[in-house]
């Protein structure tokens, strides 16, 4: 990912929340079929590894995951908020003229070569986590437990799991650091007036940031 440093996002903790905040992930990787990518949800364990690692699971009948078996570099895209920047927020716009449409975004690529695994027991805790992680909140969480075993037995016979130690973290703030301090006013101005939430939710980031 080309990161202008003006942009980049070097603090872990923040990577992390980002991460964990949009666990949907697009999980690309190379192999003899060329290039392949599946959306996955993932589960970050942050205190495993220098970055962290990613754990998740394929569905046996998505040949991808044969790609991992060679411990070739996989790429993981967790994208952010992102919303379409107008020149006309700019008040400089007014003075010359000189600006032209961008789009604002916020993104991580993580980085590092997968281990694969199938045996169930190993594949029952992550799919445990995975949906403790999910249903938390709820009023009646599901659980594993709610599904009869013979039932699940046959679910993680037709799945393949991965832990993924991330070897490699970028992060990409693209928040109109680069404008002036009146511009990015204007943008946010412009965002928060949105009537689509994924502005609004862009417009908070920035003044966060």
């Amino acid at each position: 990912m080309h990161t202008p440093a003006i942009f980049r996002q070097h603090d872990l903790p923040t990577l992390h929340r980002q991460i964990a905040a949009n666990p949907l992930a697009t999980v690309i990787s190379q192999g003899e079929r060329g290039l392949q990518a599946s959306h996955l949800p993932l589960l970050l364990v942050p205190e495993e590894g220098e970055f962290g690692t990613l754990y998740g699971h394929f569905a046996r009948a998505n040949g991808q995951w044969r790609d991992l078996e060679s411990r070739g570099e996989v790429l993981v895209v967790f994208q952010g908020p992102d919303a379409y920047v107008s020149p006309g927020w700019y008040p400089s716009k007014a003075e010359h003229g000189k600006a032209v449409p961008t789009w604002n975004y916020i993104a991580v690529h993580a980085h590092g070569r997968a281990e694969l695994f199938d045996e169930p027991e190993r594949l029952l805790h992550l799919l445990g986590r995975l949906s403790d992680r999910h249903e938390a909140g709820r009023a009646q969480p599901w659980a594993l437990s709610d599904a009869p075993r013979d039932y699940i037995d046959a679910m993680l016979r037709a799945i393949v799991g991965f832990a993924l130690p991330i070897q490699r973290l970028d992060g990409q703030w693209k928040l109109s650091q680069n404008r002036s301090p009146a511009d990015q006013q204007g943008v946010h101005l412009g965002l928060n007036s949105s009537g689509a939430s994924r502005d609004r939710e862009l417009a908070r980031r920035m003044r966060e940031h």
